[in-house]
């Protein structure tokens, strides 16, 4: 991961360089601030870093997510327009597999980060921190893994342990293999 993270800032470094060299040469552009780059680094590690505060309840993810989510998600997350949130635990060695929150994905933190980013579709990044902890808790809720009187914030989602959290594992083409990132990554 910090190599990961040491390269993305290589590149980010470079790319400002760039920037600042296409300015002077041909009068367009202008560097980046810090205020602008620190709007675009929301990202959130899988074991939570970079978690914003705030907290929701599962309540008001209900709300929320009936506002925002039901329309292409169905009213219990069973899916429709989009994908299908709920169900599927023990199916994902079948035939059949069902791929969802509660049944494929490996870390809680990771669904904090894609509704943050992405959701509602037509209007990504309009949820604020409280909503989103909320709908978090709430789609965790109807997949089993959080009762329903619960509250999410950053320490609570990141201690959650998903159910295919081991059923992962890594990409086996040797061509995408980073040797500096197979330790400690």
């Amino acid at each position: 991961m910090r190599t990961l993270k040491l390269g993305l800032a290589a590149c980010a470094a470079g790319m400002l360089g760039w920037a600042v060299h296409a300015e002077d040469r041909y009068g367009i552009g202008r560097p980046a601030t810090d205020a602008e780059i620190a709007g675009w680094n929301i990202d959130i590690g899988r074991d939570g870093s970079n978690l914003p505060a705030g907290s929701g309840s599962v309540a008001h993810g209900r709300e929320v997510f009936e506002q925002q989510c039901a329309s292409c998600h169905g009213a219990k997350g069973e899916g429709g327009v989009g994908d299908r949130l709920a169900g599927g635990q023990g199916t994902l060695a079948t035939a059949k597999p069902v791929k969802t929150v509660g049944s494929y994905w490996p870390y809680a933190p990771t669904l904090f980060d894609y509704i943050r980013r992405a959701m509602p579709q037509n209007a990504p990044q309009s949820l604020s921190n409280d909503d989103v902890y909320a709908v978090s808790a709430y789609i965790l809720n109807l997949n089993g893994l959080l009762p329903s009187d619960a509250t999410l914030d950053a320490k609570t989602l990141s201690a959650i342990k998903m159910p295919n959290r081991a059923g992962f594992t890594g990409d086996p083409r040797p061509d995408v293999k980073n040797p500096a990132c197979e330790k400690a990554c």
